[in-house]
C-alpha cells in the first residue's frame, strides 16, 4: 500500500465526518456535502506527492478543505449559467413553499446567502477561522470578509425572522 493510500484512510477516518459537516453548510445538503468532500478527496489524492504524503492527516485535511471550498465556488459559478435559461426549461409547475410549520433552521437559511457570504460564514463561525484567516483562504481582503459578513449577518436575522414568523 502506497504510503498516501494510509493518510487518505486515516483522514476519512479521524475527519471524515468533520469535512461532510463543513462542505454541506455550503452546499445546503448533506448529499451534496458528501459528493463535495468525494470530489475534493478525489482532486487531492490524485495529486498527492511523495514529499506530501510524509506530513500526514493534519497537512492533507487542509489540501482536501481548500479543494473542498475551490470546487463549491467553481459549482456555483458554472451553476449561474445554467439558472439563467432554466426557466425555459421548466413544465411550468408552481413550486409551493414548504409549511408555515416549519421550524427555524439556520442551516437552510445559509442556502440563502450568496457564495462568497456563505464561504465567509461557514470558514468564521464553523471552521472558527480568524477574519484575516478566512480573508486569506478566500483570497479577500479583510475589510471584504468584514464587509460580507456584515452582509451575511444582516440577511440571516432577516431570513431567520421570516422563518420565525411563518412557524
Amino acid at each position: 500500500m502506497a504510503h498516501w493510500e494510509g493518510v487518505l484512510t486515516e483522514l476519512v477516518r479521524a475527519r471524515g465526518a468533520t469535512l461532510t459537516r463543513y462542505a454541506a453548510l455550503l452546499c445546503g445538503n448533506t448529499s451534496d456535502g458528501e459528493d463535495l468532500v468525494q470530489e475534493a478527496l478525489t482532486k487531492v489524492f490524485t495529486r498527492f506527492r511523495r514529499s506530501q504524503s510524509a506530513e500526514g492527516p493534519e497537512y492533507a485535511e487542509a489540501y482536501v478543505r481548500r479543494a473542498i471550498m475551490t470546487l463549491y465556488l467553481d459549482t456555483y459559478r458554472r451553476g449561474r449559467r445554467w439558472r439563467a435559461v432554466q426557466h425555459l426549461f421548466d413544465s411550468g409547475q408552481e413550486h409551493h413553499d414548504e409549511s408555515a410549520g416549519t421550524r427555524v433552521d439556520v442551516a437552510r437559511a445559509l442556502t440563502t446567502l450568496p457564495p462568497r457570504q456563505r464561504a465567509c460564514v461557514v470558514l468564521r463561525f464553523y471552521a472558527d477561522l480568524t477574519i484575516e484567516q478566512t480573508g486569506d483562504e478566500l483570497g479577500l481582503a479583510t475589510g471584504t470578509v468584514k464587509r460580507y459578513l456584515h452582509e451575511a449577518n444582516q440577511r440571516l436575522a432577516a431570513q431567520l425572522q421570516l422563518e420565525g414568523e411563518r412557524a
